[in-house]
């Protein structure tokens, strides 16, 4: 095997993404990924000292990329309900586009406060709890929308990963729609 120079660190969780999307999790082992990489067998240990901690990883990452998107849409100009779809739109773009990573992303039983998949997952839905911080949230418990919202934002990003939406009904249209609804909803209209 040749000698590595550069972030191993960083290339085995970009190759770790990329067999995830196209091979599922199954499919995943640190053996594999070294010789994708052209590194000895040993080198990922280095890193990662068994398959869980890689999934973790991929599973902070994953966390710590969403949170990025959402942020700059929940931050972004326009009134509540603005800010609110973008965000939206934002986590079933990104559950879309990465179905099998998102699956990682909440595969987890935390048994620790401080796990570090726990705490990046709290850090990502800190973003979207952000949003309901402002005076014109016309929510009276946030936490338990942000929940639902998120349950139905989750549903609808599976049914779009598994092509089993009707045609007439996009992810995007019932994205929004969602949102109306559960906002309308929560205000009694």
């Amino acid at each position: 095997m040749a000698y590595h120079h550069g972030n191993l660190r960083a290339e085995l969780l970009a190759r770790a993404e990329t067999v995830l999307a196209e091979d599922g999790v199954g499919a995943l082992s640190l053996r594999s990924l070294a010789r994708d990489l052209g590194v000895s067998h040993a080198a990922p240990a280095r890193h990662f000292p068994d398959r869980q901690a890689l999934l973790d990883a991929l599973a902070v990452e994953g966390f710590e990329r969403l949170g990025a998107e959402l942020d700059e849409a929940a931050s972004g100009d326009g009134g509540f309900e603005d800010r609110l779809t973008r965000a939206a739109l934002v986590y079933v773009g990104f559950a879309t586009r990465h179905p099998a990573l998102l699956e990682v992303m909440y595969a987890r039983k935390y048994r620790d406060p401080e796990d570090k998949v726990r705490v990046a997952s709290q850090a990502c839905a800190a973003i979207l709890l952000g949003l309901f911080a402002g005076d014109d949230a016309p929510v009276t418990d946030p936490e338990r929308f942000a929940v639902i919202l998120l349950a139905a934002l989750h549903g609808i990003a599976a049914l779009a990963a598994a092509d089993a939406l009707p045609p007439a009904h996009q992810p995007d249209d019932l994205t929004t729609d969602t949102v109306q609804r559960l906002l309308r909803g929560s205000r009694g209209d």
